[in-house]
């Protein structure tokens, strides 16, 4: 028989090459038993993660130079053992290209290292869109659009809903199918969500800050009537979460069939290596989000207008839409990039490490007619139902996805609350712990299991030491930078505490000037205590500093007179904050984000290897749908929702209360620590279970299930012939 040509190279993927086993039956009573005989070696078989047994006589590694495809269409098969050839699928082309356009310059990217290339640039621009640039920006959507902090959740957990709506159609019917198909028009819906994300921003009227000149100062404030006070955008939330839905959906694909593509395709010992650097792409992404959105942030939303207020000041609104427009051109190539890639992969032949159920009914997944048509969706449910490693591992993840999700989103927030900064240096301070810690971490996890040779067993021991790990640094939220006095919010006037926590911002210093509620524009007075306004603050003069640009007020009759040469007076923004624990703050959540991030690849890889090989993909999706379902989605509104509880001053819209101004510090870390140790605790037990429920097959009849397994000579798949070379990825 003719062996269909690799065209690309060694280093290609050989899409079309499924393996035949037309070597006839074994006897009855004779399964499982030595096949024939090779240089005086004896061939075993090893049951595969398919259900088919390997011929372990002829060693592939003995034929080091043939290619796995052959070159020429005429030229007969190199059997590698008796009863193994390799024919094509569907008599496909392999070469890269649009149906019959295949120009030559595209089948440079037709090797395994331009499929991952392509795939970790579409992780790495979905990961900046939805967990970078719309983290960075929740906080100015929130003033923009009048939001409060569960409606923002409801945003973000739009994308995850998407998620399990579209997870087990795409999973299921798409593990069938032309993965690099469904990849490139995923990534596709993921750019026209970004359009939509930043079309509020050109449909709505000018944003107008009312700046401290119009604000006025004691004896002038001037306010707008309540019927233009009250901008009634909120309901623009709604076309926010179709975006994050359109996200959603696009970014279906990517995590599914994009990660079982990767995993088919490689060595069983190097598949975490290759994914860990598909995930690091992924998270490399927000971190890129979050810097790249906080210098955006620092441009005023209305850009060519000229403004007076600063980006510390808690009416700027920055440029949050940029962002959006500028990846659409980017992901709209991604698609065609993708489509490029061969139809189909070649079958991975590996020793089995599925879980195995009492009554045996994991075997039916070996059937190679198994999950193609609707009617074997219910019982590719049910199989994984009665998996209590898969089961076990999808709660795990849900717990972990919690946290991740709430903290990405409001992570920013905490820090801005915490160590009184703007927006746009709150998220570059987010960004700078995310880099480091996420994508290392991320990539550190595949490393290990791969450095190791850690076995399904093995690699949720290491999510579970992982768990502890950050468990015990969940801690630090014991500890809280204390709020920057504010007069009238956390202290009366004189320097009291207010009783019972209730504002109070008329006092006998500004009891004249007529000082309204809705006029918000924090300074920072010589006394180091922040006010709410120029007005509240007595403030009856104002300049500029030459230096920094900021209005600078004089003559404040609430700001009292320090001991430094002088007059008293303010400078617009918050009092910037000199908290000692900051150091100690910032590194523990470090380590949190960083053991976080190291489980994620071993339990992605633990969930791979626990379930059969024709499941895979749509393992994935039932995990992600769990996942979303349980951690995803609810975790950014029950943080928001937490996050709200701890506010101290609310916007006041004409009676209408709107997003919150000022959140006290302690009990925001409060909250964040009871839901960190309640959802950490459920993520260890659960990995603790799902380590002594896994039963792994066993050793009588499967000889290279033992670690020596890794690079023994019955796993076919090891063999550098049989498959690409860890350099090929």
């Amino acid at each position: 028989m003719a062996m269909p040509q690799n065209s690309t190279g060694e280093n290609g993927f050989c899409f079309t090459q499924p393996l035949d086993f037309s070597h006839p039956s074994p006897p009855p009573g004779e399964a499982g038993r030595t096949f024939d005989t090779l240089g005086g070696r004896e061939a075993c078989g090893t049951p595969l993660s398919n259900g088919t047994v390997s011929s372990g006589a002829p060693s592939p590694s003995d034929s080091c130079a043939k290619p796995l495809c052959s070159t020429t269409p005429g030229e007969e098969e190199t059997p590698f053992g008796k009863g193994i050839k390799y024919v094509s699928a569907e008599g496909e082309e392999l070469a890269c290209g649009w149906g019959g356009f295949t120009p030559g310059c595209l089948q440079l990217f037709n090797t395994s290292k331009g499929v991952l290339f392509f795939l970790c640039v579409a992780s790495f621009l979905q990961g900046m869109t939805v967990n970078g640039f719309i983290n960075t920006v929740i906080t100015s959507i929130e003033r923009r659009f009048d939001l409060r902090s569960y409606q923002s959740g409801l945003i973000a957990s739009s994308y995850d809903i998407a998620a399990c709506v579209c997870l087990t159609f795409v999973s299921y019917f798409g593990g069938n199918g032309h993965k690099p198909r469904w990849l490139g028009w995923g990534v596709l819906v993921m750019g026209l969500g970004s359009l939509l994300f930043a079309l509020p921003h050109f449909t709505t009227g000018r944003y107008e800050a009312r700046s401290a000149a119009e604000l006025g100062i004691c004896g002038g404030n001037q306010s707008l009537p309540c019927a233009q006070a009250a901008s009634g955008l909120s309901s623009y939330r709604f076309v926010f979460m179709l975006g994050q839905f359109l996200h959603g959906m696009g970014a279906t694909p990517l995590y599914t069939l994009g990660v079982t593509y990767l995993d088919e395709n490689v060595k069983t010992n190097y598949s975490p290596v290759y994914i860990a650097v598909f995930y690091t792409a992924a998270i490399l992404g927000p971190a890129a989000g979050y810097l790249v959105g906080g210098m955006f942030l620092n441009i005023y939303t209305e850009i060519g207008r000229e403004i007076d207020i600063a980006p510390e000041n808690t009416l700027w609104v920055g440029a949050w839409w940029i962002g959006f427009l500028g990846l659409l051109s980017h992901v709209l190539l991604v698609p065609i990039c993708l489509s490029f890639s061969g139809s189909q992969r070649y079958i991975v032949m590996r020793v089995s490490e599925a879980h195995q159920l009492k009554d045996g009914s994991h075997k039916k997944a070996s059937d190679p007619d198994f999950g193609k048509t609707v009617k074997d969706l219910p019982r590719s449910v049910l199989l994984l139902l009665k998996n209590p490693t898969f089961i076990f591992l999808c709660l795990a993840g849900a717990t972990e996805a919690t946290l991740i999700a709430g903290m990405s989103t409001f992570g920013p927030k905490f820090l801005e609350s915490q160590f009184s900064l703007s927006a746009s240096e709150a998220a570059t301070f987010f960004g700078y712990l995310v880099v480091p810690a996420g994508g290392g971490g991320t990539f550190l996890g595949g490393f290990l299991v791969n450095k190791f040779k850690l076995r399904c067993s093995g690699i949720i021991k290491l999510c579970l030491l992982c768990t502890v790990s950050s468990l015990l640094a969940i801690f630090i939220f014991f500890i809280h930078c204390p709020n920057m006095p504010m007069a009238g919010v956390t202290q009366m006037y004189e320097g009291s505490a207010l009783p019972g926590g209730h504002l109070n911002l008329t006092a006998a210093c500004n009891a004249e000037c007529g000082c309204l509620q809705e006029t918000y524009s924090p300074v920072c007075g010589s006394d180091d205590i922040m006010y709410y306004s120029p007005c509240h603050a007595g403030c009856k003069k104002v300049s500029e500093n030459v230096r920094n640009g900021k209005k600078v007020y004089h003559e404040c009759s609430c700001i009292q007179k320090t001991l430094l040469p002088g007059p008293s007076g303010a400078e617009a923004g918050k009092c910037s904050s000199s908290c000692a624990k900051r150091p100690l703050l910032l590194f523990f959540m470090f380590v949190v984000i960083l053991f976080t991030f190291l489980s994620s690849i071993p339990a992605l890889t633990a969930t791979l290897r626990c379930v059969s090989d024709r499941q895979r993909s749509f393992a994935l999706g039932i995990q992600w749908i769990v996942v979303r379902t349980l951690g995803g989605i609810p975790g950014p509104i029950a943080f928001g929702s937490m996050i709200d509880k701890s506010c101290l001053l609310w916007q006041d819209q004409c009676g209408e209360q709107g997003s919150c101004y000022v959140y006290q510090n302690s009990a925001m870390s409060q909250y964040t620590l009871v839901a960190g140790l309640v959802y950490k605790v459920l993520g260890t037990s659960f990995f603790i279970v799902a380590c002594l429920l896994y039963k792994p097959p066993p050793p009588e009849s499967a000889p290279g299930s033992s670690d020596t397994s890794e690079n023994g000579n019955c796993d076919l798949q090891e063999h550098k012939t049989s498959l690409p070379s860890e350099e090929d990825i």
